[in-house]
């Protein structure tokens, strides 16, 4: 499944770095995958952060995502404070 988080970010686990079916996070232009606990600064604006909070982040801000792709957002970050809405 592909998740477009954001213009220019997605979450898969369709990538080959997905192990035992856990999500990555991609950007949409480089292609480098980013695991849960891999600090990334998705935006100029935005802090370092791990991916899980980024991702996080862009989920609250996300509407209209299905119930499946909003399983696989939780399962990329787990128990982030805020969660996914």
């Amino acid at each position: 499944m592909i998740v477009n988080i954001s213009p220019s970010w997605i979450l898969t686990d369709e990538h080959p770095a997905c192990s035992y079916g856990q999500p990555v996070l991609l950007h949409k232009t480089d292609q480098d995958p980013y695991g849960p606990g891999d600090i990334v600064r998705c935006y100029p604006g935005w802090p370092f952060q791990p991916a899980r909070d980024a991702v996080a982040r862009m989920a609250r801000t996300k509407p209209g995502l299905s119930k499946a792709k909003r399983a696989l957002v939780t399962k990329f970050i787990g128990n982030v404070k805020g969660g996914v809405a």
